[in-house]
């Protein structure tokens, strides 16, 4: 039923992958002499060690993965890295497992909720543990969403369909080619941003390590007051780079490739930053207006939590909740949107939006025109029955998902408005809630263990496009 043997040497490679990754904050901690190296070292023994016993047992010299194995691989990795990735933060003055596993799945998923305060005293080497959770699980997530979710039909995302989103053997080599060549524009853009940051007064330190969660749209900081901490020149350094970690890396890729500018020439590029452009010179006005702000700051304000917000990176950078109730809903419906398909960002992603209204534009002729025939077209793709009700089913899980955690919540001992908020938040990768624990002043730490679990599946599901997971439950699926 499945290439069991496969699945198991893949996840050992990703395990090998993160073992090397270890090395980066022990080489921190031994220039700092933080003992903290200790903690690096034998959980890089742990996952090690795991790691060479499934790529030994898992070995097979006829690699072919089908739709079953896809499935199953995209679904247990990022769990299973995340439980090995946890070690650390555990061994890390005694934090408590469920802590430790929520930090991490928040940083793999790039959602950017944390249960860890102090940040400015913190060590080094964790902090940047930290950071380089979400750079991985940023550039992870981009590939996924460029090679696998296409060839998988999830949530309309067939749409984005490559020529290297087909895992036979003979296309295995242009995905590798392609994840080579994102790789190459992450590190380009991620130094570009280290560069701007220490330009807009950030010490070096300061500089990799946000630059690291900006490009990921993660929005781990390396202090408690996140990036109010720093100077305004670097608050306009964010919103370029967070709104470049908004955009299909893949277009980045092929705009070098074929030295023209395709980003202007894709529908939901212009859909995503004319969205921006609106909401943040809406709000900016109405902070000019209603708050007595000077207009520049406004807009800086402004521009900054709308674009942490919709590229769901989570940034803090003042607490909005304070702007008003008008403010507040604004940014509730933000939490849904998201960014591009292809880009490091969560939620529901703008072209499903667009598709949505197209649609809808659709329905509303036929209501004049019965028997009118009407093709609708996306970025030059026709939009078919297939993808309509991929996207549909896409939207009734993510409600029904956000449901059922809300309800978990509440059950917990939670408000309704931390339950609500935390579903939403957690689900669509944002970070911060509203209310006074989990709102942008907030912490998640307070929260009761169950809490936090069911919160930080809630952060897999919707990494993963929620219907990646859901299909595992569908009988059919165990079927021969």
């Amino acid at each position: 039923m499945f290439n069991a043997k496969q699945i198991i040497f893949i996840l050992g490679i990703f395990l090998s992958i993160l073992t090397g990754f270890m090395f980066v904050p022990m080489a921190f901690a031994l220039f700092y002499g933080e003992e903290t190296i200790g903690d690096f070292m034998i959980s890089g023994l742990c996952s090690g060690f795991i790691a060479i016993l499934c790529i030994q047992n898992g070995r097979n010299h006829h690699f072919n993965l089908n739709i079953r194995d896809m499935f199953m691989l995209t679904s247990i990795t990022w769990f299973v890295v995340s439980l090995f990735a946890a070690l650390p933060f555990t061994l890390y003055h005694g934090i408590n497992y469920t802590d430790a596993f929520f930090e991490t799945m928040s940083g793999i998923t790039t959602t950017g909720s944390t249960v860890m305060s102090g940040l400015d005293s913190m060590d080094r080497s964790i902090l940047v543990w930290r950071s380089l959770l979400q750079w991985l699980g940023g550039i992870g997530f981009i590939v996924m969403a460029v090679a696998i979710l296409p060839f998988l039909n999830v949530g309309g995302m067939r749409l984005f369909r490559t020529e290297s989103s087909d895992w036979s053997d003979k296309t295995i080599p242009r995905t590798q080619h392609m994840a080579k060549h994102l790789f190459l524009i992450y590190v380009v853009l991620t130094l570009l941003c280290t560069v701007s940051y220490h330009m807009a007064g950030m010490s070096w330190f300061d500089a990799i390590n946000h630059a690291m969660t900006t490009l990921s749209t993660g929005g781990y900081s390396t202090s408690d007051s996140s990036m109010a901490a720093f100077s305004h020149s670097a608050h306009w350094v964010g919103i370029v780079f967070m709104l470049a970690g908004g955009l299909p890396l893949l277009m980045f890729v092929q705009t070098i490739q074929q030295r023209s500018v395709r980003l202007w020439n894709d529908q939901q590029v212009i859909g995503f930053l004319r969205f921006v452009l609106l909401v943040s010179f809406s709000l900016a006005f109405w902070l000019w207006r209603e708050q007595d702000i000077a207009f520049i700051d406004a807009l800086r304000l402004a521009s900054f939590n709308v674009t942490s917000v919709i590229t769901t990176t989570g940034y803090g950078l003042t607490d909005y909740q304070s702007w008003g109730a008008v403010a507040s809903v604004v940014f509730l419906f933000l939490m849904f949107i998201g960014s591009c398909s292809g880009s490091t960002s969560g939620g529901i992603k703008i072209f499903r939006f667009q598709i949505a209204f197209s649609i809808m534009r659709q329905q509303i002729k036929q209501q004049f025109h019965p028997n009118g025939v009407f093709k609708d077209k996306y970025n030059g793709h026709r939009i078919n029955d297939d993808i309509v009700r991929s996207i549909m089913a896409f939207f009734m899980l993510m409600v029904i998902v956000i449901l059922m955690l809300s309800i978990t919540l509440v059950l917990t001992g939670l408000d309704p408005m931390t339950s609500f908020t935390g579903a939403i938040t957690a689900v669509t990768n944002v970070g911060p809630g509203l209310g006074p624990i989990i709102g942008p002043a907030g912490n998640f730490a307070p929260l009761p263990d169950v809490a936090k679990w069911a919160l930080a599946i809630g952060m897999l599901l919707g990494r993963l496009e929620i219907l990646t997971v859901a299909v595992l439950f569908h009988p059919k699926f165990w079927r021969f």
